[in-house]
């Protein structure tokens, strides 16, 4: 395997382990998403390689994408990487699960939201916090009432509240929560089923039963993408969002 600093990657086939690495909270900065890309892209050559696990460390499974790439002279490239990330894991054949620890914020969750399984720590923190950022998240804004509801997903990227394992668990985020130190048991459990599997079975069911959610989903990002560069990230709001965060200050408001 290629060497990579801000990931790892161990492959014990069936299963790739692919460990966010980006401490004290996982931010994912462009590097982090080459190589996330790359990484991808390799294991989706090998055919020994049917499923891949993603895991953060106790402290966060990623505290979301890096806010200061998120300013304008930065955001099209930053989003534009991200985004082709999520497509790459949603089109891949391996079948993917998420094993979360710690804040799963932004970014983060979008990630772990769009893989096919998710667990959970019952003490895992989730939550979309763009909008205290004059943001939103647009991965969530496209995808996660599908999982969540309609009213649920609202609530979530219009408030930006956050929650705790077993209320992602029960909103649909997550397959199942179990204690902390229990997470990877859990998630290693469903891996064990899959890995009795047929390979090419479990690739031709994933493209399947995504059909009709890639057709919106591919659709809806392009949309949401169009209004957040053309719109969103124009304001003042916006800028004075993201400065703020990075000042440590509150944000002042002028509406528009």
């Amino acid at each position: 395997m290629p060497t990579y600093t801000k990931i790892s990657v161990e492959v014990a086939p069936p299963v790739a382990r692919i460990t966010l690495n980006h401490p004290p909270q996982n931010v994912i900065d462009v590097p982090m998403m080459e190589e996330l890309r790359a990484a991808l892209a390799d294991l989706e050559k090998r055919d020994d390689v049917a499923v891949l696990l993603f895991a953060g460390s106790s402290k966060a499974f990623s505290a979301g994408v890096d806010v200061a790439a998120h300013l304008p002279d930065k955001v099209r490239d930053t989003l534009t990487k991200f985004h082709e990330l999520i497509q790459a894991l949603l089109n891949t054949r391996k079948v993917t699960v998420a094993a979360v620890r710690g804040n799963c914020l932004g970014g983060g969750a979008e990630l772990a939201m769009v893989c096919d399984l998710v667990y959970t720590a019952d003490n895992a923190k989730w939550q979309f916090p763009e909008i205290k950022l004059a943001c939103f998240p647009p991965v969530a804004a496209v995808a996660l009432s599908v999982l969540v509801g309609q009213k649920r997903a609202a609530e979530l990227i219009l408030t930006g509240r956050s929650l705790q394992g077993p209320e992602a668990a029960a909103m649909g985020l997550a397959n199942g929560v179990t204690a902390d130190e229990d997470v990877e048991a859990m998630a290693g459990e469903a891996i064990a089923q899959l890995s009795k599997l047929s390979p090419v079975a479990l690739a031709c069911a994933k493209k399947a039963f995504y059909a009709w959610d890639s057709i919106h989903f591919d659709k809806g990002l392009s949309r949401a993408e169009t209004i957040y560069f053309d719109e969103l990230i124009k304001t003042e709001d916006a800028l004075e969002g993201l400065q703020a965060f990075l000042e440590k200050r509150k944000p002042v408001w002028k509406g528009k």
